[in-house]
């Protein structure tokens, strides 16, 4: 065999063993979509881009913005669980993603025993994020329904604008800390 044919499929062996790499792979935190002790919501792209439509085909300021938002949305998932082992597991694999991907800290907000912090990962400039990471912990008093969730993990991903978010944000009715959705 010649060199230059030996370098081709040297070429496409590498390119295949890193193709998963590039968009095919899965979440770190999708093994949590099938367990029973965890409810799972996960809003892909068509579903995204069907509420932005609609959101922009209305007069409603507030469900245009809402739907200029959700156009840079690529994913969002919800994982939250009361049980204890499973949320010690979330806790270790969000711990381990932070140390591997390239996220920091935007905030944190901590009420007697609960805990909410949330990440992100630069996009194309500082008001923009590839991805938004929320992971909330010790949430023993929260009864909805007769249950006492202990863990929420939510994980948006795309070309986020933060200054968007925070436009939203503001105008919902949440806590003050939680409004200042705007990197520092």
């Amino acid at each position: 065999m010649s060199k230059q044919t030996v370098m081709r499929k040297l070429s496409l062996v590498v390119a295949i063993a890193i193709l998963p790499l590039f968009g095919f792979s899965q979440s770190i935190f999708d093994k949590y979509e099938d367990m029973d002790e965890v409810g799972t919501v996960v809003v892909n792209k068509g579903m995204i881009d069907l509420v932005s439509k609609i959101g922009s085909m209305t007069d409603d300021r507030e469900a245009q913005e809402f739907a200029e938002v959700a156009k840079g949305i690529n994913g969002i998932k919800v994982f939250i669980t009361e049980d204890k082992g499973v949320a010690s597991s979330m806790s270790a694999t969000v711990k381990k993603y932070l140390k591997s991907s390239s996220m920091e800290e935007l905030m944190r907000v901590k009420d007697k025993d609960v805990n909410v912090k949330f990440y992100i990962k630069s996009g194309k400039d500082e008001d923009h994020v590839r991805e938004l990471l929320m992971f909330v912990s010790g949430m023993k008093d929260v009864d909805i329904d007769g249950r006492k969730f202990e863990t929420v993990l939510v994980s948006m991903t795309g070309d986020i604008d933060l200054n968007q978010i925070g436009a939203i944000t503001n105008k919902m009715n949440l806590p003050d800390d939680l409004k200042k959705a705007e990197r520092q």
